[in-house]
């Protein structure tokens, strides 16, 4: 099967979702990260949800640091996970004020050092935030890369990051992840995929397997 040209992939996904962009609503980098930090298995709506009365009360990383950690266990209940999340924002915000001088710190090395980030989160708080090319690859990312052929279907997430980067330049990395993104939360969902609307039949793999 043929792979499609990048340029024109970009092109069809554009006309599909120009408004496509972070949905996490935050104001500056410290709400950036804990926001992306908490979204693990839930939506970028439901989070949005917590995070207004959790930047009220912690509006930074010190006062995050100082947190008592049921009072934000509470706050954060209705997406899930709260414990585990909760207990890792506190530690990352003790461990960015005691090893970064309170700076979260820009490059992906230092980033995945912290409690709760890994190489997702810290992509997209470099590309996001920091504005720096990357390209994060949640399970939308992942799945259609599979699917449009850019990735082999048994590759490990840091495997469909390196085909990606590969595959597009480096310009292009920000705008694509979010454009994949889109693409798999909107369009080529797991299940049910919008496959009739969908500009792509010719190089999906899931359509040559029907």
């Amino acid at each position: 099967m043929l792979k499609i040209d990048y340029s024109e992939l970009l092109e069809k996904l554009e006309i599909l979702f120009p408004n496509a962009g972070c949905e996490l609503i935050y104001h500056n980098i410290y709400e950036l990260t804990v926001a992306v930090m908490i979204s693990a298995q839930t939506t970028d709506k439901k989070v949005n949800t917590v995070t207004p009365e959790l930047f009220r009360k912690y509006p930074d990383i010190s006062s995050l640091s100082k947190a008592n950690i049921m009072e934000v266990e509470q706050i954060i209940k209705p997406i899930g996970l709260a414990k585990t999340k909760a207990s890792n924002m506190i530690k990352f915000a003790k461990m960015v004020i005691n090893e970064f001088n309170g700076n979260i710190p820009s490059t992906l090395e230092e980033l995945t050092t912290l409690p709760g980030i890994g190489r997702k989160t810290a992509n997209v708080v470099l590309s996001e935030g920091y504005k720096i090319q990357r390209i994060a690859v949640d399970t939308h990312v992942e799945r259609t890369s599979k699917r449009l052929n850019l990735s082999n279907i048994d590759s490990s997430v840091l495997q469909v990051e390196k085909d990606l980067m590969d595959y597009f330049p480096h310009e292009k990395w920000h705008r694509a992840h979010h454009l994949l993104l889109f693409f798999g939360r909107y369009m080529c969902k797991s299940q049910n995929p919008d496959c009739i609307n969908c500009p792509f039949k010719q190089h999906c793999i899931k359509q040559k397997s029907v």
